[in-house]
């Protein structure tokens, strides 16, 4: 059964499913589990492919969520092995997506199978929610699964996103929340003009400087328990002609928020405007609003987590609200606890990334130990 959970993380790694591209993951998911009573959905939405399927009508609903979709590549002469030949070097799995999160998608099928097995008659249901966008642009894959469901009044319970949270062992973190993130896009207007004839120009980088250093040193909030503060990142800013003698006429600038629950989306909003207006800068700003914070404070779902990783690892794990963003939250604003557990997270969209094989067959026995203490 070791092996089961490797040879199937080695399947999915080799179909080069480069967001949002599937190539037929999902349909060697499905045919996993048809035969252990699942009920097959298959869900495209333009170009993405999406994957419902479930076990069972009743609740509550333990939903595996995660993602077929890989990144590209990259420089394949930095790869020691071939990014999609999934291959066993020292105990590890190399393969683009064996952290992230194909590894993951092996080990739930895995634990299914291996809990179904074993307890036919079990309590509630059992699903999986699976999308070929979550690397991408996230438009037409898990949140457009969620709104269907929520259309038909199908409520899931306790998510279970197979999201590579551990840090340095298996099982040392997981992730009970995420920040929620605001991007801006910021186009400052002035006048081009001649860098020897100031006065007859308008430089937008001048006089958007002294508006831009206050956004970066401003204090948003101070985070609580849970959550870091809210910080404030320029990822991008751009000026100029590239000639040295000509002063822009405009300047873009995308920055981000990752913020905490002590301050909402409009609330940072309003604050940007009011200092953008007091340094009286002409702007145009284009919001887009990437996702609302979450929180699985403790409960059922936390709980059956903690003592599964304890159980199977020995490890007393700390639940973070750190990193990136996922498709928790996507999930969580439904009211279903939603928690993410996967595998050490060193090598995700790095050349050669790899994931221990014994990690596999840990983590498909973590996601079994919490199917049995929530449903059974």
């Amino acid at each position: 059964m070791k092996r089961e959970v490797v040879e199937l993380a080695k399947d999915l790694i080799s179909r080069p499913s480069v967001t949002p591209l599937d190539e037929g993951c999902q349909t060697m998911m499905a045919e996993y589990l048809a035969p252990l009573g699942f009920d097959i959905e298959p869900m495209v939405f333009e170009d993405t492919t999406n994957l419902w399927a479930r076990k069972g009508t009743e609740s509550p609903l333990f939903c595996f969520a995660g993602h077929t979709d890989v990144v590209p590549a990259g420089n394949l002469n930095h790869w020691h092995t071939p990014p999609f030949a999934p291959t066993e070097v020292d105990g590890y799995l190399y393969g683009r997506g064996a952290a992230d999160m194909k590894g993951s998608l092996a080990a739930m099928l895995v634990a299914a199978k291996r809990f179904v097995n074993t307890h036919p008659y079990h309590k509630g249901s059992i699903a999986f929610l699976i999308t070929s966008d979550e690397e991408g642009p996230f438009i037409n894959g898990t949140t457009r699964v969620i709104d269907t469901l929520e259309a038909r009044n199908e409520k899931i319970t306790w998510a279970l996103v197979g999201e590579p949270s551990s840090t340095d062992k298996l099982g040392d973190v997981v992730k009970n929340g995420r920040r929620g993130s605001l991007t801006g896009n910021l186009v400052v207007h002035g006048v081009q003009g001649h860098v020897a004839y100031p006065h007859l120009a308008d430089n937008p980088v001048h006089k958007a400087s002294a508006a831009l250093a206050e956004l970066a040193a401003t204090t948003w909030d101070q985070g609580n328990q849970y959550f870091p503060p809210t910080s404030f990142q320029i990822a991008n800013i751009n000026a100029g002609t590239g000639a040295s003698n000509v002063i822009p006429g405009h300047l873009d600038v995308m920055f981000n928020f990752r913020y905490s629950t002590e301050v909402t989306a409009e609330q940072l909003i309003e604050r940007v405007v009011t200092i953008l207006d007091q340094h009286q800068l002409n702007y145009d700003i284009n919001w887009i609003f990437n996702g609302l914070p979450f929180l699985t404070d403790e409960g059922d779902l936390l709980a059956a987590t903690k003592d599964a990783i304890q159980s199977v690892t020995g490890l007393a794990t700390a639940a973070l609200t750190t990193g990136g963003t996922s498709d928790g939250r996507f999930i969580a604003p439904t009211g279903a606890q939603v928690i993410e557990l996967g595998p050490v997270n060193a090598t995700i969209h790095k050349v050669n990334e790899c994931v221990k094989m014994d990690d596999l067959e840990q983590l498909a026995l973590c996601y079994e130990a919490m199917l049995e203490r929530l449903l059974c």
